[in-house]
């Protein structure tokens, strides 16, 4: 009777501690979608399976559990490859985007090593790209060249030309910022790294599922990508590797992913990669046209309201999403404070924000430590509602204005 009874304590307990949760997340307004995106109903239900029903090893070869889950990690790696037009062979699966980053960038920097061992990025490149670069610079002499950007963000080609020497390796440019959303020329840095013969790494988290992107199409040798930016799960990520190029595996122990890539394939994760995949190839399009209308009303709106709020981006070439506003005369943590029970925002990367720290994006595009301190990122997504947009204008209006009167 006690266990009996003690169970049904526990039960009435997790029950009442989900309707909190329900009701606090119904309450709040996600403008977040940078940092991650909720898993589509359908992707959940394409992985369900693969926990417990056909949860063979992909690598278990003689027998039907295993030739089920590997018959499920190529049909993912299929769709994956359909919506970035791409060859499946072309596509390793790794545990995230860091991970695709850390085994481009190392990989590519032990083959070259010495006769090569000069890099090319970027200031505003994601942590990612940046502590891996510093990380080889520090451990193997690796020469790094970091170009600057002007206030909207964008690189000057000529100064990428000039920084690309005998011994470089390769560029790495992202193909939109994490924290801005500005777009990157892509193609035609592409085409200035094929005629200095020199590859071309491109860190596309935040745009694939988002924007039509086509590797080979643009001239990109490799480039990272994250389920969980595109509504699927986190801890599964791909790097696409243009055929012909070799990889120096950074994990060993098993030869998985045509020996690019060692350890037992997350196949859950995987499944709902490729079902996220195919989700977004088939909606980028209709998205990106009611995200623009509703973050360009957001951006209006906010102008029109408040003063001194300034957009931190080039306007004309940016996700179609996304939003860094600076509001001046405040502190970002304190605005977000403000909001934390009402409107769900940022002050930029994700992988940041345990550091009240000023942005170093805001910071290379010539902001002061103040104006990067003041800046919040907005950034919409496909459950974004007009109601919501809003509410939540409304709510950042007052609290402004609160924090303003001090």
């Amino acid at each position: 009777m006690r266990e009996a009874i003690s169970s049904l304590l526990r039960s009435s307990v997790l029950l009442y501690a989900f309707y909190l949760c329900q009701v606090k997340m119904y309450a709040m307004i996600y403008l977040d979608y940078n940092a991650t995106t909720p898993v589509a109903e359908e992707v959940l239900e394409a992985m369900l399976p693969y926990f417990r029903l056909y949860y063979g090893n992909a690598s278990s070869r003689t027998h039907l559990y295993g030739w089920d889950a590997r018959e499920a990690v190529e049909q993912a790696r299929g769709q994956l490859a359909d919506l970035l037009s791409a060859d499946p062979r072309e596509v390793v699966f790794t545990s995230g985007a860091t991970e695709a980053i850390n085994l481009a960038l190392r990989s590519l920097a032990l083959c070259a090593l010495p006769e090569k061992r000069h890099f090319v990025t970027v200031r505003t490149e994601h942590k990612a790209v940046l502590d891996t670069c510093a990380w080889l610079e520090k451990l193997f002499d690796v020469e790094l060249t970091y170009l600057g950007v002007d206030a909207k963000g964008h690189i000057d080609l000529r100064d990428l030309a000039k920084a690309i020497r005998p011994d470089t390796v390769l560029v790495a440019v992202m193909y939109a910022n994490n924290e801005t959303g500005l777009i990157h020329p892509i193609a035609e840095i592409a085409e200035l790294c094929r005629e200095k013969e020199v590859l071309l790494f491109c860190d596309a988290t935040q745009a694939v599922g988002k924007v039509e992107v086509v590797p080979e199409g643009l001239g990109i040798d490799l480039m990272a990508c994250s389920a969980h930016k595109m509504y699927g799960p986190k801890g599964v990520g791909a790097l696409y590797v243009r055929r012909g190029l070799d990889l120096l595996p950074q994990l060993t122990g098993g030869g998985q992913e045509r020996k690019r890539r060692a350890g037992t394939l997350n196949v859950p994760g995987i499944v709902g990669f490729g079902k996220a995949a195919e989700l977004a190839a088939g909606r980028w399009r209709s998205d990106g046209e009611r995200l623009k209308r509703q973050r360009d009303w957001l951006e209006g709106t906010l102008l029109e309201r408040l003063s001194g709020v300034a957009v931190n981006a080039c306007r004309e070439h940016r996700l179609h999403h996304v939003s860094n506003l600076r509001f001046s005369g405040i502190e970002a943590e304190d605005l977000l404070l403000a909001l934390s029970t009402k409107v769900a925002l940022s002050a930029g990367s994700a992988c940041n924000s345990a550091e009240v720290l000023p942005s170093h994006v805001l910071k290379a595009m010539g902001l002061s430590d103040e104006e990067a301190l003041a800046s919040v990122r907005f950034s919409l997504g496909r459950e974004t509602r007009d109601e919501d947009l809003a509410k939540a204008v409304d709510d950042v209006v007052e609290a402004v204005n609160r924090l303003r009167k001090g």
